[in-house]
């Protein structure tokens, strides 16, 4: 696959008082200072089938837009401005192709302190405006502002009918979330209780307007559970075992019933577990930092699971093996060079898969699944 250079922006140049004036530049934010990502599932194919690619930046959100499906690139364009946006992006997307992003916001008050509030963006379609931040709020008062900082990374998911759910870690370490109506309204926070919760919890979201919380504590990883999309979301009591490593839980529905797969970095070993409903954890290997990116997918008539990670040297690692088999054994196989932040995987718009990695500048590199060959096999790198 030849190497394509960076693309202009897709919204081109803008009029301004009569002057021609270039888009806003977006300088992207793939890791944190510490390394670790502040991104994750950040790639995603649209209704037309061209895949978006999306990150935070200086003064908004970094994103990249297929112009064809398959097909050449733009970006990094700067979508969603915005003054006081934190740098961890949530990002999910809805059966209808919407792609929702969910951020933390700091706005300086008048008597000097800090007001901090969750903020909520939606893109329609791929390469479109996406819609102005909207303000979902805060779980505090103005007047108790100070407990907004101690808040953790909003995490968004999107049930079955298109509803929106946003969980964050609150200040004393338990979780708040607060989520949509069916009529779009959103109702008022809920405290779902707990304690010494890490800053990143994990939500997934499954059939029939299904919702799983993950909050990893001091006491091993708070479930909660909401059954379907006008249900409560309630705890579902005696944690499960394990220390999970920061912002490493996530999971992807594997089976029947809206069954899930979870999977979490070990936190002392640096090793991938995964389990479901009630099963122990069991280790598949892969030592490394932060989260896993997760895809089904057939390959050759199987269903598999595709698993994508950031290995202990840094590069990208790939692991395949038949869904919810993972007892069979997984095996890891390094793909390319170095990458910041975390890998995400994609299926683009004539059935392959995608992986695609961050530079250390925040360059986008992808690889696409080969047809000429039976297995997943990538072509060479692609540079956007």
């Amino acid at each position: 696959m030849a190497l394509r250079s960076r693309g202009t922006s897709q919204q081109g140049p803008v009029r301004s008082g009569g002057i021609r004036t270039a888009p806003a530049p977006a300088i992207p934010i793939v890791a944190a200072e510490d390394g670790s990502p502040t991104v994750t599932a950040w790639l995603r194919l649209g209704k037309d089938g061209r895949l978006s690619a999306y990150a935070p930046a200086e003064g908004g959100v970094a994103r990249w837009t297929e112009t064809t499906p398959g097909g050449a690139w733009t970006g990094p364009e700067l979508v969603a401005p915005g003054p006081g946006l934190q740098s961890h992006l949530s990002v999910a997307q809805g059966s209808d192709g919407y792609v929702h992003l969910a951020a933390l916001r700091h706005t300086p008050m008048p008597d000097g302190g800090t007001w901090t509030e969750l903020v909520h963006a939606i893109q329609y379609q791929s390469g479109r405006p996406v819609k102005n931040w909207a303000v979902i709020g805060s779980p505090y008062s103005r007047k108790a502002w100070e407990n907004g900082l101690r808040m953790g990374h909003p995490s968004v998911g999107v049930d079955s009918s298109g509803n929106v759910q946003i969980v964050v870690r609150n200040a004393f370490g338990g979780v708040s979330a607060r989520g949509q109506d069916p009529s779009g309204k959103w109702r008022g926070w809920d405290d779902l209780n707990g304690n010494g919760a890490d800053r990143s919890i994990s939500i997934v979201a499954g059939q029939d307007g299904r919702m799983v919380i993950h909050a990893p504590c001091d006491s091993g990883i708070h479930v909660y559970e909401r059954p379907k999309g006008d249900a409560e979301f309630v705890w579902r009591g005696k944690p499960i075992e394990g220390a999970a490593a920061t912002g490493t839980v996530n999971g992807i529905e594997t089976g029947e019933n809206g069954r899930v797969t979870f999977f979490l970095r070990d936190a002392a070993s640096g090793e991938l577990r995964a389990w479901r409903g009630e099963e122990p954890a069991v280790s598949i290997g892969g030592k490394g930092s932060g989260p896993v990116a997760l895809l089904r997918h057939e390959i050759d008539g199987v269903d598999c699971m595709v698993l994508a990670q950031r290995d202990t040297e840094g590069r990208p690692a790939i692991a395949v093996y038949p869904t919810e088999q993972e007892a069979a054994g997984v095996t890891w196989t390094p793909v390319g060079e170095a990458c910041a932040g975390a890998p995400a995987l994609a299926v683009d718009g004539e059935g392959r898969v995608v992986l695609g990695v961050f530079t250390a500048e925040g360059r986008l590199r992808l690889a696409r699944q080969r047809t000429d060959t039976a297995g997943l096999a990538f072509a060479a790198w692609q540079q956007i």
